[in-house]
């Protein structure tokens, strides 16, 4: 299939919503046409949908690399950045875009979004600032206060130093804890049947615990995680297609697993459709195939159905002797004898009045 054909479908999977189509449809038609800078755009906004923010900057960048000159890939590239909270570099990417497009008023409402969260990003710095230095200033022979532990952190503070989330798809679940400029090697990710734990140790802090029982169980040898610049990333593979009402584990709210329905050999499947009552398809069908049957036809429409009538029930020779009879007297001869025809070629013979022309190519 052409890189034109596929980038057509992919699109029409788009509208439809159908994400994950779309980009394994842009996949094939870049693997057939990979100077394409609009393809690598449209996939980057798949990816977006799809929620998988770190590709899209990459589909974004490429095509920028491509045609410095659209606009398009700079919006992309600005809103994938901002998911994955990289406001200053999603501000660059839009101020570049919106010099390339000044009428388009999105560059304008994103870029002060994004100036907005870094003024937010700059305070909350302040504050972590002045917290630490208040608590360096703290008289160290002093005694813990009431509810905070020995190593001066609460356990609610440890669980509310990084800010996590989940979404899930029908075979895995994505849990982003987001931890900026933390270096790979400072994680350690543990994969149990129906547990997930995280350990974020820095040097000259206490180290930070994400300790769950999950909602569902898991194949650990199936699932991973990514240290990016912006958080962490981990992808959890369903033992089951289950849909998790939370990320952890709660007994009042067993997993219910989709129900099954076996198919056997004689069975055959239903449609849905938007009225309560059910159609016997194969009763449908066999009244169909009576009523074409029985309907009068009338001019060349009866004459090709006689025709064709003719054709299906004739042997061998005589579909020979048809085939042959009708293609070399440019449809005016019509025979089913084999042994007359099939000796010599067939005349054309025109009805009274009208003369026979042969088609120029």
């Amino acid at each position: 299939m052409a890189s034109s054909d596929l980038e057509a479908k992919a699109k029409e999977a788009f509208i439809d919503d159908h994400f994950e189509l779309a980009v394994d449809l842009y996949n094939q038609a870049i693997a057939l046409c990979p100077r394409n800078a609009d393809l690598f755009v449209d996939r980057a906004q798949a990816n977006i949908k799809l929620k998988n923010y770190t590709e899209a900057v990459a589909d974004a960048n490429k095509a920028i690399e491509l045609n410095r000159d659209m606009s398009k890939a700079y919006l992309r590239k600005g809103v994938a950045c901002m998911k994955l909270e990289e406001y200053e570099t999603a501000k660059s990417a839009l101020e570049m875009g919106a010099s390339l497009a000044p009428g388009d008023s999105r560059f304008t409402t994103l870029i002060k979004e994004c100036e907005a969260r870094i003024t937010e990003e700059a305070e909350e710095l302040t504050e972590q600032f002045v917290d630490k230095v208040s608590i360096d200033a703290t008289p160290r022979n002093l005694p813990p206060t009431i509810g905070s532990s020995s190593q001066g952190t609460t356990s609610s503070d440890t669980k509310a130093k990084y800010r996590h989330e989940f979404y899930q798809k029908p075979e895995e679940v994505v849990v982003t804890i987001f931890a900026k400029g933390i270096p790979p090697d400072s994680v350690a990710v543990d994969f149990g049947e129906q547990v997930l734990g995280v350990t974020i140790d820095l040097p000259g802090q206490e180290p930070y615990h994400f300790q769950r029982r999950l909602f569902g169980k898991i194949t650990p040898s199936k699932c991973r995680y990514d240290v990016l610049s912006t958080k962490i990333e981990i992808r959890l593979a369903k033992a089951d297609s289950e849909h998790w009402a939370s990320l952890e584990f709660n007994k009042d709210s067993p997993v219910v697993p989709k129900a099954k329905t076996p198919l056997s050999s004689n069975h055959r499947p239903t449609y849905p459709s938007s009225k309560p009552k059910r159609v016997d398809w194969d009763k449908y069908e066999a009244e169909l195939k009576k009523k074409e049957k029985e309907e009068k036809l009338d001019g060349d429409a009866a004459l090709s159905k006689f025709f064709q009538d003719i054709y299906r029930d004739a042997d061998e020779d005589a579909r020979r002797a048809m085939s042959k009879s009708f293609l070399e007297s440019n449809g005016t001869v019509l025979s089913t004898n084999w042994k007359e025809v099939g000796s010599k070629k067939v005349e054309g013979s025109p009805p009274d009045g009208m003369e026979l022309k042969k088609w120029e190519y």
